[in-house]
Parts: structure tokens; C-alpha cells; sequence
């Protein structure tokens, strides 16, 4: 597995010029993404919103390694994954990258703390106590340890979620709309520690969402549209969020000179 070795303020996740098209004959193929050229820096946390059909989960998938792009290159904390077998991308993707999904995702029969360690388990590694003690005091569940799933709410599971995504030290965590089945509050209470855990330990983190109350949480929000990216905030507020979606349909339809001039980031 060749690496590059980047510096450690240089990105974590790169995508240059992917593509990803679907579909056999020319006549009906779709471009889920088209010409995508973005990175994340390290300790950094991205918001990715789109309507529906924008490409939102392909790119999630793209930069992760779980789907591969039609062409263009993605670079995942040094290495790129283009000549990686199937194997050497499940080895990185248990080693590097954390995932947190709207489904939490637990296994019913399994207590707090060997959900949270299974993929240490799982990649052969012995679960370090003092670092398995710092996550569960860090997402809230010290008092929970021996629970299992069904007896914890819908906001305990996903913390759970989110310690197993962390607990491995990933070089990114990717979270797909991972708020999406919780309600108000305890949305609230699970990006906060999403938020803290970029403060803490330098977390890079990439949301899918489409919820602009989630995005606001984010340094930037990224905005697709028919495969592109079309623009940028950073810093948002949620009505700023809110207010640049109601435009993504038109925006998707603009030169890239036009979009360029909104701020979109390439």
C-alpha cells in the first residue's frame, strides 16, 4: 500500500476530477458525480448537502473507499486508493476511517463496550483499556457499560455508534445523516459531540445531512447539485444553510463562472 506521507496540516481526504457514471451505453448513462475536486483538512468538520439525486451519497461513498469512482483519484490520508485491491481497501477502511450512519448500525446480543470495540476485534487489535474508558467517558456512557442495545434510547445507541467510529483513532470519520432518526434534542446533543471530538483530538470529520440545524454545527457546508459541487459556506449559520438549498436547483444549472462567483469550492 504506497503512501505519501503528508504533512500533518495537509489534507486528510483529496478527490481530484471524480467521476462516477452509471449506467452501460452512452445513451443512458448518469453522472452521479462529475469532475468532484475537494479536500478536507485535518481536525476539520464538513457538512455535504444536496437535494435529492444530487450525488450526495456517492460522493460519501467515493471519498470512503466503499464505492469506486469511474475516474480521477482519491486520496485517503496518504494513500491512493485507485490500484487498491478489494482486500487492501477493507484492511484501510477498518484501520483508518470511522463510520456513523443513521442506522446505528449495534449488534443486539453485544454490551456497550464490545460494540464499541468490535472493529479493534475485528482488525486483530487488542482494545487498549485506558483508551476505551477515555471514549466512553468522552460520548457519556461510563454508567452504561454492560447494557445492551435495547436497553438504551435511540441518542445512547448512536453515542455508541460514535465511540465504535472513534475508538480505532481514524484518520477520518464519514457519517451519513447520522441525526436523521433522533429527535431535536438529542440531535443536538450528538453533533456537539461530533463538534467535540474535532476539538479534542483533532477529528476530521464529512456529515452527509439535509438538515441545515446539523450543517450549522460544521466549519463548512459543502453544496452539490446534478454531480457538482456548486458552492460553499464557511462557518454557516443554519438560515444561511437553509437559504443557499432553496437555490441549489437553479445553482445546478449555472455556467462555472456564475458559481465560481457565489463561492464554490473546487
Amino acid at each position: 500500500m504506497t503512501r505519501t506521507h503528508p504533512a500533518p496540516d495537509h489534507d486528510v481526504v483529496r478527490l481530484d476530477s471524480v467521476r462516477k457514471i452509471y449506467g452501460g451505453s452512452k445513451k443512458h448513462q448518469v453522472a452521479a458525480l462529475d469532475s468532484v475536486s475537494i479536500g478536507f483538512g485535518r481536525g476539520s468538520f464538513t457538512a455535504v448537502m444536496g437535494p435529492s439525486g444530487s450525488g450526495k451519497s456517492t460522493f460519501l461513498h467515493c471519498a470512503a473507499g466503499l464505492d469506486r469512482p469511474t475516474s480521477g483519484t482519491v486520496l485517503l490520508d496518504g494513500v491512493d486508493l485507485t490500484p487498491l485491491k478489494e482486500r487492501e481497501l477493507t484492511k484501510l477502511r477498518r484501520e483508518r476511517v470511522g463510520f456513523i450512519f443513521q442506522a446505528f448500525n449495534l449488534l443486539p446480543a453485544l454490551n456497550v463496550v464490545d460494540n464499541i470495540t468490535l472493529p479493534l476485534k475485528l482488525a486483530g487489535r487488542r482494545p487498549g483499556k485506558a483508551l476505551v474508558n477515555e471514549v466512553i467517558e468522552r460520548v457519556g456512557l461510563a454508567d452504561r457499560r454492560g447494557n445492551r442495545p435495547g436497553e438504551l434510547s435511540g441518542g445512547q445507541q448512536q453515542r455508541v455508534a460514535i465511540a465504535r467510529a472513534l475508538v480505532t483513532r481514524p484518520a477520518v470519520v464519514f457519517g451519513d445523516e447520522p441525526t436523521g432518526a433522533l429527535d431535536t434534542y438529542t440531535a443536538r446533543e450528538v453533533l456537539l459531540l461530533l463538534r467535540e471530538a474535532v476539538e479534542w483530538s483533532g477529528q476530521t470529520i464529512v456529515m452527509v445531512t439535509h438538515d441545515p440545524i446539523a450543517a450549522a454545527h460544521a466549519d463548512r457546508v459543502l453544496f452539490l447539485a446534478d454531480g457538482k459541487l456548486v458552492s460553499a459556506l464557511e462557518h454557516p449559520t443554519a438560515d444561511e444553510v437553509a437559504e443557499r438549498m432553496t437555490h441549489l436547483g437553479a445553482w445546478g444549472h449555472e455556467s462555472t463562472t456564475s458559481r465560481a462567483g457565489r463561492g464554490a469550492h473546487r
